[in-house]
């Protein structure tokens, strides 16, 4: 049978094609990270109230317990802790003396839910987890949110101590008298706990929570429960978490393209570096603006980067419990 010269082109053309197309495919099977058991299971989570929130994950990862349990239940630790001024009914209000949280998880199987703006609830991270298993939608909020969480049983809370409701009273009251508001995030002044896991099973799972940046205008949502900025997993690749100004994360939905680095082969504390400079490049001033990142990815490698010195994440495997400082670009 003779093939004319067009037919000839058009099948070579389709040849050259379905090679290279072979070729991307095994390069991405190179570059994918593979379970190791070995490596699981593991937990970190953002700054040194990371290290008790762990413990709580553990309670479940070290039994043989799914990461998507175990996250949640480590950030509650967080979310309880009256004393935290920035993650909870504990954390500092907005310019209207109203404490608003937000959260979100996502789990291995790419199901994901949040919650925005929400009042009086003890643990958005829970009702967060509700919205993903028990709605068609991803994020509620506000009012919608509370509701929401009242009808799935959680209960009505103001702030959790006499003490701590007297502490942010105080702190507002300081405030009023100049009511100027600078959403500076430094080495004092950081919010949010971002939790990342691995399972025994080789499952990646993530949350994040947070009260939000201390008198910002009331109905100001961050990065936390953006899914993509605040928290993105894949669990093909890893699992990414953001920490700092929420803006700027959201500007470079950076936990998504942290994971996606690590997509293209790179290790979770080069892909955390490079998202970091991209935000960087996206600001004509990083004065003041603090932003870190935490990843994890298959294999059990970790790592982290932010703008400016001082971002640490806590770590626990079954061979180490610490405090991991990560590199960065600026000092203060």
């Amino acid at each position: 049978m003779k093939i004319g010269r067009r037919a000839f082109l058009g099948l070579s053309a389709l040849g050259l094609g379905g090679l290279a197309m072979g070729r991307n495919a095994e390069e991405d099977e190179r570059r994918m990270p593979k379970f190791k058991p070995d490596s699981a299971p593991l937990v970190l989570s953002t700054w040194n109230h990371g290290l008790a929130a762990n413990e709580g994950a553990w309670s479940i990862l070290g039994n043989g317990g799914s990461a998507l349990d175990a996250v949640e239940k480590g950030v509650m630790v967080t979310e309880s802790d009256p004393e935290n001024r920035s993650v909870g009914l504990g954390g500092l209000p907005d310019r209207d003396g109203r404490t608003t949280l937000d959260a979100s998880i996502m789990d291995h199987r790419g199901r994901c839910g949040s919650v925005a703006c929400l009042e009086h609830i003890e643990h958005p991270i829970s009702v967060a987890r509700k919205v993903m298993e028990d709605t068609p939608h991803v994020m509620l909020v506000g009012e919608g949110a509370y509701r929401f969480a009242i009808e799935k049983g959680f209960q009505h809370r103001d702030y959790l101590t006499e003490k701590s409701r007297e502490e942010v009273k105080r702190s507002y009251e300081e405030w009023l008298k100049t009511s100027e508001y600078k959403p500076i995030i430094n080495r004092e002044n950081h919010d949010t706990i971002g939790m990342v896991a691995l399972d025994s099973q080789g499952n990646l799972s993530g949350a994040c929570t947070t009260s939000g940046l201390a008198y910002k205008r009331h109905g100001r949502v961050g990065d936390s429960p953006i899914i993509g900025a605040g928290l993105y997993v894949d669990n093909e690749v890893g699992a990414a978490t953001a920490t700092g100004l929420g803006e700027a994360v959201i500007r470079v939905c950076g936990s998504h393209l942290v994971v996606e680095l690590m997509r293209q082969g790179y290790t979770p504390g080069k892909a955390c570096e490079i998202a970091v400079k991209r935000l960087i490049q996206k600001h004509e001033s990083v004065k003041d603006l603090q932003v870190g990142f935490l990843a994890i990815n298959k294999a059990g490698e970790y790592g982290g980067f932010a703008i400016y010195e001082g971002f640490n994440f806590a770590l626990k495997s079954r061979n180490e419990t610490r405090l991991v400082d990560t590199a960065f670009v600026h000092k203060w």
